[in-house]
C-alpha cells in the first residue's frame, strides 16, 4: 500500500486559529471533515489518516511551532516511510487564494519551510503555497501574517482551501506533475 504525508504548517493554540500562517492546517482540517476522520495528539504533531482508492493518506499538524516544523516532519517521514510527503504552506509572495505546487525550491523566507529544509538537509520536496497576499503597510509582515482574514476574504480563502484539497488529492493519485499541470494554471484570483 502505499502511503502519503501531507503536512499542513501552523502553529497550534487558541490565539493563532484561524490566522493566515494557519493556512495549512485549515487545508488538512478540511480534508479531515470531508473523509469523516479525527486528528489525535501523538508525536510532535495531531495526526490522523483515511484511505483514497488504496492509498493512505497521513495527515498532519506539527503541534512544534511553525519554526520547528522540520521535528515533527522528519519524525513523520520515519514512522510512515511514505512514497511521497507534500507541505502545504502560506505564501505572501502570492496574491490572495493563489495556489502553486511545486516539487522542490527555497523556503522564501518561510521559517516553517525554513526548518524542514534545514533539518532533512535538501529543497527537495513536493510543497503546495497558498498565497495569503501583502496587503499590509511596510514593517508590518508579522503582524499580517499572524492576524486574522479581514471579512471579505474569507469567500475567497474558503473556497480556495476546498481548491487546495483537490490539488492534495490530484498530487496523490496522479502526481505531482498532473496536479501541477491542473491547479497551477488556475486563475490567481477569484
Amino acid at each position: 500500500m502505499k502511503t502519503y504525508v501531507i503536512t499542513g504548517l501552523g502553529n497550534i493554540g487558541r490565539e493563532y486559529a484561524g490566522t493566515r500562517h494557519n493556512i495549512g492546517f485549515e487545508v488538512v482540517d478540511y480534508l479531515a471533515l470531508k473523509h469523516e476522520v479525527t486528528f489525535q495528539p501523538s508525536r510532535y504533531a495531531d495526526m490522523t489518516f483515511y484511505m483514497l482508492k488504496g492509498r493512505k493518506i497521513v495527515l498532519i499538524k506539527p503541534s512544534t511551532y511553525m519554526n520547528l516544523s522540520g521535528k515533527a516532519v522528519s519524525y513523520w517521514l520515519q514512522q510512515e516511510s511514505p512514497e511521497q510527503f507534500l507541505i502545504i504552506a502560506d505564501d505572501v509572495a502570492l496574491p490572495l487564494g493563489t495556489i502553486r505546487l511545486r516539487k522542490k525550491g527555497g523556503a522564501g523566507g518561510h521559517n516553517g519551510l525554513d526548518h524542514i529544509i534545514e533539518t532533512l538537509k535538501t529543497e527537495e520536496f513536493s510543497r503546495l503555497r497558498f498565497g495569503i497576499g501583502n496587503d499590509y503597510p511596510k514593517g508590518m509582515q508579522v503582524d499580517y501574517v499572524l492576524g486574522r482574514w479581514f471579512p471579505e476574504q474569507v469567500p475567497v480563502v474558503t473556497e480556495r482551501i476546498q481548491l487546495a484539497a483537490k490539488a492534495v488529492e490530484e498530487f496523490v493519485l496522479g502526481g505531482m506533475d498532473n496536479a501541477m499541470n491542473k491547479y497551477n494554471k488556475m486563475p490567481e484570483t477569484i
